[in-house]
């Protein structure tokens, strides 16, 4: 085991050094233009997730849609942290679960086909899958109430969440169609005593709805740590917020604009 452990760390050494630009390159000849572009893009969303600390080790996924093969959405290799992802070293997957290109070797965590590939699959509006493990995520979670309306990011969000119950980690492939058939339409997932998912037409809507969930929930944990009694927002008001959230139809460009251009501040290479 812990030879096999040595053999993975000095692989993501290489990755991380003299075998990068060979794969960049490899990759780049290889794909198409719109494949490249959802690359660059899906690579981009896993720099901001580890911008805003939503991360858990070398755990959680995001996946994209490939534009140009409907049966297959890219994936993180199981073995790098978010901050280490570029265009390039991302997994190529079939909805089956079939890894159709792995440019750096280091395969997938099967959780990832397990919840991605199910959404994928049913979705056809989805392009994009996000989640995440964080603190206040996985607490609200586990709180029998779920998701108060008790903030105005709450109130975005009325409309847009469903919740399925824990069934033990998502390795088990029969899970898949009770997963999509509690997602329903939403956007928003709570995965009970699990943690938080969204989805979107494109990687903004799904980043949006993600920073508005785990805002929700940040806020949720605060207010009740508090000890007081909380004022909950009234079912007009609230559903009125959703009914705005949901007239963007998917438009969060400037979001994603400001986005892109905050993580190639930070480091560009992600584009590689």
């Amino acid at each position: 085991m812990a030879s096999e452990a040595k053999q993975l760390s000095n692989q993501i050494i290489s990755i991380a050094s003299s075998e990068k630009a060979r794969i960049a390159g490899d990759v780049r000849a290889r794909v198409s233009e719109a494949e490249w572009q959802a690359r660059v893009e899906l690579a981009a969303l896993y720099r901001m997730v580890a911008y805003f600390r939503w991360t858990d080790m070398i755990y959680n996924h995001i996946s994209l849609r490939v534009p140009d093969g409907e049966e297959t959405y890219l994936l993180n290799p199981f073995g790098l942290f978010y901050d280490e992802i570029t265009a390039s070293s991302l997994v190529k997957v079939s909805v089956d679960g079939t890894v159709l290109d792995d440019p750096t070797g280091l395969g997938i965590n099967r959780a990832g086909f397990v919840i991605h590939g199910a959404v994928h699959a049913a979705r056809r509006d989805v392009t994009c899958v996000m989640h995440t493990h964080t603190r206040a995520g996985c607490a609200v979670a586990a709180q029998e109430h779920g998701l108060l309306p008790i903030s105005q990011y709450a109130a975005t969000l009325t409309g847009h969440v469903a919740y399925h119950d824990f069934e033990g980690v998502a390795v088990n492939e029969e899970e898949r169609e009770r997963l999509v058939a509690d997602l329903g339409d939403r956007n928003v997932l709570i995965l009970r005593n699990h943690g938080l998912l969204t989805c979107g037409r494109n990687p903004g809507e799904t980043l949006v709805y993600m920073y508005a969930v785990e805002r929700a929930c940040d806020i949720q944990v605060a207010a009740l740590s508090g000890g007081g009694e909380v004022r909950h927002i009234t079912p007009e008001a609230a559903a009125m917020s959703g009914e705005i959230h949901s007239s963007m139809g998917g438009d969060f460009s400037r979001d994603w604009e400001a986005m892109l251009r905050l993580v190639d501040r930070i480091g560009p290479d992600f584009r590689n």
